[in-house]
């Protein structure tokens, strides 16, 4: 029988409760300004990523990804 070495679900839950605990007690507006700086870093990491991969960018500078 396989082990299981890595549970998604787990994962999952875990990063919920994570981003839960930061945002306990928060206002809405405070809440929404978190999630606006986290949807801008990622933006920023996935523009940083497509840039670092070779060959995912065809002639015309359209991405392939």
């Amino acid at each position: 029988m396989k082990t299981k070495t890595f549970d998604c679900v787990k994962m999952k839950q875990q990063g919920a409760e994570q981003v839960q605990a930061k945002l306990e007690g928060k206002t809405r507006d405070e809440q929404l300004e978190y999630w606006r700086i986290q949807t801008e870093a990622l933006l920023q990491r996935q523009e940083k990523l497509k840039k670092s991969i070779t060959g995912s960018y065809s002639t015309d500078g359209s991405s392939y990804l």
